[in-house]
């Protein structure tokens, strides 16, 4: 019973973490936040992280399994952003447009700074913290702390709210290492193993 909990619940999380990842296509929606409020560093940014997202997104659908299912996703997230563009297309108040995108955009940079939450209650149960990425956490932290400077600096709530959120998401897991510090390797460079003895001996 519990290896069926365990598998099922595994599985869910995996399902929201995948949508989640899908969901970093976020940068098509801050790349038009950006052409809205006339931000430059905005747009080059994103310009950029969508650019990348595209060509990762490509060899990922090449070499992965289940393409339907990657199709149904990235369908889903092309009807929002086409959605979001054409609303913007057909907006003659410009600071509403601007509002709209701009609270999109937190919702969804919200979602994607909490997919890691899927992975800390598992933490926590195993006080483990090998399956959390340090580095890439590290560097999530910096860059949100960098961004909530920068969305100060211009007084734009959009840019700062999220990358608040996420920079103390950050600082969290990064608690963890220090509350449940990685174990050290045995000395002999690997696991160790008992030695097997059999119930009924052959000699």
């Amino acid at each position: 019973m519990d290896a069926i909990l365990s598998k099922g619940s595994l599985a869910t999380l995996a399902t929201v973490a995948t949508v989640l990842q899908f969901l970093t296509g976020t940068c098509f929606m801050w790349l038009k936040y950006g052409v809205l409020t006339e931000e430059s560093t905005v747009m080059l940014v994103n310009f950029i992280g969508s650019a990348l997202f595209f060509s990762y997104t490509v060899v990922f659908f090449v070499f992965c399994v289940n393409k339907r299912e990657v199709i149904r996703q990235m369908m889903l997230i092309s009807c929002i952003i086409l959605s979001a563009t054409l609303y913007t297309m057909f907006e003659s108040d410009v600071e509403k447009s601007i509002r709209i995108i701009g609270l999109l955009c937190c919702c969804l940079a919200v979602l994607f700074f909490a997919s890691p939450l899927t992975m800390l209650a598992h933490v926590i149960r195993t006080q483990n913290t090998d399956s959390l990425p340090f580095p890439i956490i590290v560097a999530s932290f910096f860059v949100c702390f960098l961004w909530t400077a920068y969305g100060v600096l211009i007084g734009d709530r959009f840019i700062q709210v999220p990358n608040l959120l996420g920079g103390i998401l950050a600082g969290i897991q990064l608690t963890l290492y220090v509350i449940y510090p990685k174990q050290k390797a045995s000395s002999s460079g690997g696991p160790r193993y008992s030695p097997l003895v059999s119930e009924n001996p052959i000699l």
